[in-house]
């Protein structure tokens, strides 16, 4: 009998909706917050709670940033516009009392960025880098900087070698997207604190879980546009787009409006997914991530070890 986790993305993918799941199924928290104290940048804390989404009893992962790295990530009518009309509803009900884990990170800052936005995609939901309406002009982050947090950052080689991947396939998407070298990237969209602690955290949960077998055999995503760095763009955004061409991604294009799967949630899927399903196969544990936007669907990951 073989061993897998099956991602079941039907209200998308985001990079802190994949560290929640994978928290959710069995990921050590403690150990991935023991990570955490040694990545060399500042401006974030962490928080695991437990949220309702549509009612459902599920993980979240939040990285809290300070008020110099803050964004516009969730804020739905920055992102998409007056349409949606519920600024700053997430659909959380958060059980206060249950934050397991509330940690600040004072280690030496390398490098403030000007981009104030993710992965967070995100997750997206964040990862996008939204455009601060008072930007600091600080130094963006490009692959090399990038390296070099990872290597300062204590984890195993397996989780240090998936983080770079993840990275290595958003530094080719910018890299198409925007014309330009990959080695001259500057990771607007994913350079950002957040981000870097989203793709971190989804290396280590998925290395201590010891399941190397991940099934995602297709991605939901929404219509319309979204706001970001670069001005308003289509969705799936280009970085989300070029993820998908390049690395053979299957794409189901849901008739709803929004921004459903985020470059480093798409990075994650194009590192480690297979796509195909097996016919039938029994359920082991099940994880459930919550995303933070507040959008018509369920806005869950749900993460599935199985057996077949």
């Amino acid at each position: 009998m073989s061993k897998a986790i099956y991602f079941e993305c039907s209200s998308g993918i985001s990079g802190d909706m994949t560290v929640a799941a994978l928290l959710d199924l069995g990921a050590d928290a403690d150990k991935l917050n023991e990570v955490l104290k040694t990545v060399p940048v500042t401006g974030f804390k962490t928080e695991v709670t437990r949220v309702k989404k549509s009612g459902i009893d599920c993980c979240d992962f939040n990285v809290i940033l300070d008020a110099e790295h803050e964004n516009y990530d969730h804020d739905m009518e920055y992102l998409y516009g007056h349409r949606h009309g519920h600024h700053h509803e997430h659909d959380h009900e958060h059980e206060h009392g249950h934050h397991e884990h509330n940690y600040e990170h004072d280690h030496e800052h390398h490098h403030h960025d000007e981009d104030h936005g993710h992965d967070h995609h995100h997750e997206y939901n964040h990862d996008h880098g939204h455009e601060h309406h008072h930007e600091h002009h600080h130094e963006h982050r490009g692959m090399k900087e990038i390296l070099e947090i990872l290597e300062k950052t204590r984890m195993s080689e397996e989780a240090r070698s998936l983080a770079i991947r993840i990275f290595e396939i958003i530094a080719a998407a910018e890299s198409k997207a925007h014309g330009c070298p990959v080695e001259e990237v500057h990771f607007h969209e994913v350079g950002a604190v957040d981000s870097i602690v989203d793709v971190i955290s989804i290396a280590v949960c998925f290395d201590d879980l010891g399941i190397s077998e991940a099934i995602v055999p297709e991605l939901y995503e929404g219509r319309g546009s979204v706001r970001c760095q670069h001005g308003v763009l289509p969705v799936p955004v280009p970085a989300v787009l070029n993820i998908a061409e390049a690395n053979g991604l299957r794409l189901h294009i849901m008739n709803t409006e929004g921004e459903f799967v985020t470059p480093t949630g798409a990075a994650f899927a194009a590192a480690v997914g297979k796509r195909d399903l097996p016919e039938s196969f029994r359920v082991i544990r099940t994880g459930l991530g919550a995303g933070k936007r507040a959008h018509e669907l369920s806005g869950i990951l749900r993460a599935m070890l199985i057996e077949y």
